[in-house]
């Protein structure tokens, strides 16, 4: 299977860590690939950006337009939004393109998984799910897909990896409920999760910004931190 191809932002001297980021529906990896700067992550931090494009696809409630998707949406009540065949395949891609970054020597405990909206569905399909742990998640404005089967599909492998919610308080496509339920879902089946909601709608703010920024420089100085001492 070819690989997802994606907006590379490069690290500032040697990679030391990745953030793989999944952009939302009708977007691309060009659509997040500006917030790098936001972030004002130190230089010296070796991060690397990753912003796969999702294939285009036909989208139900969109009148069969076709665009960059990561799965179908058939309807747009929420228990079944997410086409769950779809989800699967777009993971299995997310996959292989995590596994491509771990044979060229990254550890798969300084990747940091990131999605929004649709890309937040994929990131916590992925969470409890991965044969390998990761150095954190970042769900944003998102929701969970299949959640029935949960409890059943999980692995213990990230239970302790660090999963940052963030919500718009006034998000009129993903409800803020829809969100919070995915949160509570996984911190029941003891997921190390944390949740912030923002005075927003279906979006990242400055405020946000900033909180995804601290979050992804503690995640990475823990994991080096270990690794020193071990």
């Amino acid at each position: 299977m070819a690989l997802l191809p994606f907006v590379d932002v490069a690290a500032q001297g040697e990679t030391r860590a990745v953030v793989v980021w999944l952009h939302g529906l009708g977007d691309s990896g060009h659509g997040f690939a500006p917030i790098v700067p936001e972030l004002n992550i130190p230089a010296d931090a070796g991060i690397r950006f990753i912003f796969p494009h999702a294939p285009e696809q036909a989208i139900t409630v969109n009148g069969g337009m076709r665009m960059r998707a990561w799965y179908d949406i058939k309807t747009m009540d929420l228990s079944h939004r997410a086409d769950e065949a779809g989800v699967r395949q777009s993971a299995t891609a997310v996959t292989a393109l995590l596994d491509s970054l771990i044979a060229q020597g990254i550890s798969s405990e300084r990747i940091i998984l990131a999605g929004f909206s649709q890309g937040g569905v994929i990131a916590l399909h992925l969470l409890p799910r991965l044969p390998y742990k990761l150095a954190g998640v970042l769900a944003l404005s998102t929701y969970m897909c299949a959640a029935e089967k949960l409890a059943a599909e999980a692995n213990t492998i990230n239970k302790s990896t660090a999963v940052f919610f963030g919500h718009g308080a006034q998000d009129p496509v993903v409800p803020m409920a829809a969100g919070q339920q995915a949160f509570y879902d996984l911190k029941k089946l003891g997921f190390n999760v944390s949740w912030q909601d923002y005075k927003m709608q279906h979006s990242v703010c400055a405020q946000e910004v900033a909180a995804i920024s601290a979050f992804i420089q503690r995640q990475l100085q823990r994991q080096q931190k270990t690794e020193v001492e071990s």
